[in-house]
């Protein structure tokens, strides 16, 4: 799919949309109404950026998901519901547009290839520490943010996953990067936490901070099991 050089930002507060995630939004702010006509005419791709956490005006983080329009339902009274499908990771380069909607010049960001022995050893660490958090209780987001391995999408909260589909389904992902991308989407409660495995391109790295996140998400689970 060709990207294109500039798209519309959506800022939003504790907004993190990974790439293969499903977003669900709500679009009533008369600037994202025309952002979204604008972009049904278009290529129906833009941006959603987490607001910088502390600054009281917008200011978007400078990494953000790139995401395609793929369901949008308008309503009578000009809102709209969509579903967003994240496509990549994104560097906002500039800011080429304010008014009616920020627009910004992009950059898309993949990660390198890594060496696949560490990446396993990291790898099955994730996988150990994500079967102990299934086991610990419901999750704080649903995997159901994510296609499941079928292509199709499993409706309900987590609730509704058995710990085994859900181990089943990650032992299945044969790609590192989706994989990560995935648990965090799926297991870290904290918008920082998720915005900085957004940031971070390099997989090792990636990996590293998710297995440091989902020691702390294990601790916190152990100590409230009802979370």
């Amino acid at each position: 799919m060709e990207l294109p050089d500039a798209v519309p930002v959506m800022t939003l507060p504790s907004a993190t949309l990974f790439p293969q995630a499903l977003l669900p939004l709500y679009i009533f702010e008369p600037r994202y109404r025309q952002m979204l006509a604008d972009m049904l005419k278009s290529d129906r791709m833009f941006s959603v950026a987490m607001q910088k956490p502390g600054n009281k005006r917008e200011s978007p983080c400078m990494v953000a998901g790139l995401g395609l329009i793929r369901v949008s339902v308008g309503h009578q009274d000009g809102t709209s519901h969509l579903i967003l499908q994240g496509l990549t990771r994104v560097e906002l380069v500039e800011t080429v547009q304010t008014r009616p909607y920020r627009v910004a010049s992009i950059r898309p960001l993949q990660a390198a290839p890594a060496d696949s022995v560490v990446i396993d050893a990291l790898v099955a660490k994730v996988h150990e520490l994500v079967e102990e958090r299934v086991r610990l209780g419901p999750f704080p987001f649903p995997f159901s943010a994510f296609k499941n391995a079928s292509g199709s999408k499993k409706k309900g909260n987590t609730s509704k996953f058995s710990a085994k589909e859900i181990l089943d389904y990650l032992e299945s992902l044969t790609d590192p990067d989706q994989m990560a991308d995935l648990v965090s989407c799926a297991l870290l409660p904290g918008a920082v936490e998720r915005q900085t495995i957004l940031e971070t391109v390099h997989l090792e790295d990636r990996l590293k901070h998710l297995i440091h996140f989902l020691i702390e998400e294990v601790q916190r689970a152990r100590k409230d099991p009802q979370s």
